[in-house]
Formats: C-alpha cells, structure tokens, sequence
C-alpha cells in the first residue's frame, strides 16, 4: 500500500492555487455534517471546500474568515426569528439553536470584510437575519405552488421569474428557470442590504443579491441538487479568485487615502479601536478593507458675517489655531492608546515604514487656511505638528483665497494668500486647492514654485459642481506635475439619484483620460458626507481595488492611484526640508 501511495504521489506535479470556499455545515444528533452535493459542487467548479463548525467564538470565525476565499451558507432548519425581533409563531418548526448565532455572527463579519457570499435555502434566510431583514416564519399560508419535496432531490418542483438586470439573470441567461424546494420558512424582507431579484408565482421570496455592490446572492431552492446548479457555484468561484487577488495586491501595494473628516465626530465619543457606528473610519473598517493609510484633517468651518469661530465648533477655544491644535492632540491620543496598531506619519518614508510593520498610519492636514489665524508665521508651528497638507480654504472667501463657493473677495488668491502659498513651499506643505475658485486655483499655480494637489475632488465634465474641476483644471494641474483626487461626495459624482461606485470610478477615469494616470487618485472624504454605495466606509476600500482589477489596471497604475503619484507629490515639497 504504500508503495502504492508513493506512486499516485509522485505523479502529481506542483498544484496551482484554488480558492477555499468555506460551507457552515448542518449540526444535528451532535454531528456537524454536511451533504456531499455541496463539496462536490465546489470542486467541480474549481474551488477547495472547507466546511466551518457551527462555533461561537469570534476569534475563531475572524481566523476562519482570514483563511477563506469566499462562504457558502449552506441550508437546514429553520432560524429563530427572534434573532430578527420577531416572536415565533406556533407554526414555526424544528430550530437549530447550534447553528443561529455561530451563522449569524459569521454572516455579518463576512459581509464586512467584503468577502464572497452564497446563501442557499436557510443560507438566504441567514443573510437576511443577519443583515437587517426577516423570515416569514410559514410561507403555506400565501403559498400557491409546491414548495415542499416528496421525491428526489434533484426534482424540480416550480418555476422562478428572475429580474433582467441581475446577476443570477446573467449566469442563467433566462427569465424563467425550474427549481427545486424544500422548505416552509423563507424571507419575508430582504432588508436595505438587499434586492430582490426572483420570486415564484405565488409571490415567495426565491432569490436576493446585494444592493450595494457587494459580491453576495442568496437563493432558496438547492442548487447543490440540481443538474443546472453549477453556474452559482462557478460565480462564487470566480468571485473568491477575483477577492483573493485584490488581497494579495494589498499586501504589496501601499494605499491611502487623501482626506478623511473622522476627527469632525470626536466630541461625540469615538471609539477608534471599535467597529464605531458613528464613524466611517476606524481601526476595524481599516482592516476589514486593507487600508494602510489616510490623511485626517482638522476641519475648520469658515464664519459667515456676524458669525464667530468659536460659536461653530463643538469645543470651547479662543481660535482657529487652537482649535486645530485640540483636534491634532486628539489624534495624538488615538495613536498612542493604539501604538501597537497605528502610528502618525509624517512622511512618505514613514508611511512605508509603518506597512513593512503590519501598523496603519494617519498623516495630519488641514481643511481651511483660517487655521493660521492670519499670521504667517503659524505655518512653521504646524509644520512641527506634522502637517503634510493645507487646504486653502472650505465653503466661503477668507483673508488667502476665494471659494468655489465664495463671493470673489479678492479676485483669486488675496497678497497674504500669495505669501502663504510660497512660505508653505518654503516650508513642505503641500498647497491644496480643492474648495477653491476657478481663479484661485490658477493664482495658486502661477505662484506656487511646487505642485499642487486637489485632495478630494472629482470632475465637472461628468457632474456640473463648482467644487468640481474642468477639464482645463485638471490638464494645468497635471503640466504643473500635480495631482487630483476622486473624491466620494454623492454630489460632485451625479447630479441626481444616488452615486454609486461605479460612478466614483468614472470620475476617476476621466480624469486619467484627461491627466494621465500618474495625476491622480482616490480623496473618500469619508465622514465629510463622502461615501457612496461600493464605497461607504473604509471596510469597502477593497472594492475599489477590485474594480480597477476588473478593468485590468496594472499594479504599477493601481499603486499609483493608491497613493503613489500624491506621495511623489509630498515627497517633492518635503524636499525642501533637508
């Protein structure tokens, strides 16, 4: 025998890598178990199985999701429908008090981590539980079709209509297909996470995808059991490779974003080291989305006439200096109560350094060149404190420069603008235009002896917005050797309805038609009102990887757009420093 072994061994040659493609297996008689249909799906379509125990523990479901490529959940009893705030009804049979929160619990830190999901028959329902949606708990009190299964498994029981504009539509190439069933609970409400993209005729739930870009179908029937199954499995397949390389380039690639509003929600209490609901960038989002790296900025509102600083901002301080300062202290503290696992960048170098050490790094910039008080000599003081940028000015004229959203105060940049723009030259702080008017921007860079950068802002062609630059904008930008950053802000991406990620991504390619690909790259203003659906926080960030992965961007261009071409920026203006 082993000889024989030894034989079948050495005909194997070096095996080229699967995916892993967890399955939550079924738990019955205190057996986990799983039918074969499953497994052998899998492989067929060119993944490795793994099953997953029903286990409570969430360390042990975060190192499972960190081994795993893409999760089935697979079918069995019914879930609790309390775990969807509904009492049960006396309908209700046979639960599997084993599987509901071990189920649930990796549903959701799945869905966070943008890893892959099929959901069959309890699978969908799991899926809806988990995220916002609920189990009709006896569906044979509207059902008008056989939804039950006497015979084999693989009979098919009753046809599905399923939604032109679906993914399942694609895979299948048909409107109408024949299932099989074996069910009486299934999904009442798909929930805001989904949409519904199949129904049987009497107007079952049979079929759900996600809404917001995500790489996750749910189905009622069994395709495991079903000759014309595979196409499920295959997407989920080709899914998972798709998910596996993008983390594989995050490994390798820096990326950053170039303006985040996080600190504007500190006086609410943050928990940075927690999942924070309030905010759209912590450490957990950061992870779940492979981010190494963003700039935070101290946002400083601009006063209208008759309006003081001090009565717009949620702490009590004589200024803008100082409000800034607070806000950069707040900062400092987040870092150091986390220093094994963040760390304040002050240069390109540093950014690199911090990645080579598995931390996350936030850089330090300000949003309104109020901050300086007036006086020009604060430049040097926030050089100390680690500035890497400047935005000029926000929403409204003030004593450097006109807005985009100004009165043209002064015509463009004011003669105290023209001396701060070449002290923060002087100095290596880079000059951001983003906010500014038309005329101050090219003010800027006639002045500016370095480039320049617009740190979130998107494109006019595409979206008519003052705070969005021209054509002409960018192509000076860019002669000039500086950069524009895509931003997030649903406003400057569409004029009406709801930006997506796919509009985010036609901004940015725009504006590489436009600049060329080493002038640009990616400003969420995440928690600036920034984030749109594909994109909504920093946990999504590895969607916009893979986008620029399905269009077949090189990692060279992908690097780029992920921070490299800003970095050459600051690495330029630093210079200066010696």
């Amino acid at each position: 025998m082993q000889s024989y072994l030894d034989n079948v061994y050495s005909r194997f040659p070096e095996a080229e890598y699967q995916p892993v493609i967890g399955i939550t297996g079924n738990y019955e008689d205190n057996i986990c178990k799983l039918s074969h249909g499953y497994f052998q799906s899998v492989v067929a379509a060119g993944g490795v199985p793994m099953i997953i125990p029903p286990v409570e523990d969430a360390n042990t479901l975060v190192n499972t999701l960190d081994r795993i490529d893409a999760l089935i959940l697979s079918g069995g009893g019914d879930i609790n429908p309390l775990f969807g705030g509904d009492e049960p009804s006396p309908r209700l049979r046979g639960i599997n008090q084993k599987r509901d929160l071990p189920e649930l619990m990796i549903t959701r830190l799945a869905y966070n981590r943008q890893i892959p999901i099929l959901g069959i028959c309890r699978g969908i329902q799991a899926l809806a539980v988990a995220l916002g949606g609920k189990v009709a708990q006896d569906i044979s009190i509207q059902a008008n079709v056989k939804h039950s299964q006497d015979a084999d498994r693989a009979e098919q029981t009753h046809s599905i209509k399923i939604a032109e504009d679906s993914i399942l539509h694609s895979l299948y190439g048909e409107e109408k297909i024949y299932v099989n069933s074996f069910h009486h609970q299934a999904v009442k409400d798909a929930g805001d996470k989904f949409r519904v993209v199949a129904k049987s005729s009497d107007g079952i739930i049979e079929a759900m995808e996600s809404s917001e870009y995500k790489s996750i179908i749910g189905v009622q029937w069994h395709p495991e059991c079903l000759e014309d199954g595979m196409p499920l499995f295959r997407w989920l397949v080709e899914e998972a490779k798709a998910f596996r390389r993008a983390n594989e380039l995050h490994d390798r690639v820096l990326t950053l974003d170039t303006h985040c509003d996080t600190p504007m929600f500190f006086p609410q209490g943050i928990h940075f080291d927690h999942r924070d609901s309030k905010i759209l960038v912590d450490l957990h989002k950061m992870n779940e989305g492979r981010q190494d790296a963003t700039i935070m900025v101290a946002y400083l509102p601009q006063p209208k006439i008759g309006e003081t600083f001090s009565s717009l901002v949620d702490f009590d301080v004589p200024g803008p200096l100082e409000y800034a300062d607070l806000i950069f202290d707040k900062i400092e503290e987040i870092t150091e109560a986390n220093r094994k696992y963040i760390s304040i960048a002050r240069t390109p170098g540093d950014l690199y350094e911090d990645k080579r050490n598995g931390r996350k790094s936030i850089m330090l910039g300000i949003e309104n060149g109020i901050a300086l008080n007036g006086q020009l000599q604060n430049l040097q003081h926030f050089v100390q404190r680690g500035v890497v940028y400047i935005t000029l000015c926000h929403n409204g004229d003030n004593d450097i420069c006109d807005s985009a959203r100004g009165c043209n105060t002064h015509g463009g940049v004011s003669r105290f603008g023209e001396q701060v723009i070449r002290e923060m030259n002087r100095l290596g702080i880079m000059v951001d235009m983003s906010h500014a008017a038309e005329k101050s921007f090219y003010d800027a860079l006639e002045i500016s002896s370095m480039p320049i950068v617009c740190s979130h802002s998107s494109s006019r062609a595409l979206c008519d917005h003052p705070r969005n630059l021209t054509d002409d904008q960018m192509r000076a930008l860019a002669a000039k050797g500086g950069v524009a950053q895509t931003t997030l802000y649903s406003g400057f991406l569409k004029k009406e309805g709801e930006a997506t990620i796919i509009d985010a991504i036609e901004h940015l390619e725009h504006a590489i038609k436009i600049m060329g690909i080493d002038h640009v790259g990616l400003g969420t203003d995440f928690d600036g009102d920034g984030g749109v659906k594909g994109l909504a926080d920093s946990s999504e960030l590895i969607n916009f990887t893979r986008q620029l992965l399905a269009r077949r961007y090189s990692e060279r261009d992908i690097q780029k757009i992920w921070g490299g071409n800003f970095l050459r920026v600051m690495g330029q203006v630093q210079k200066v420093r010696g």
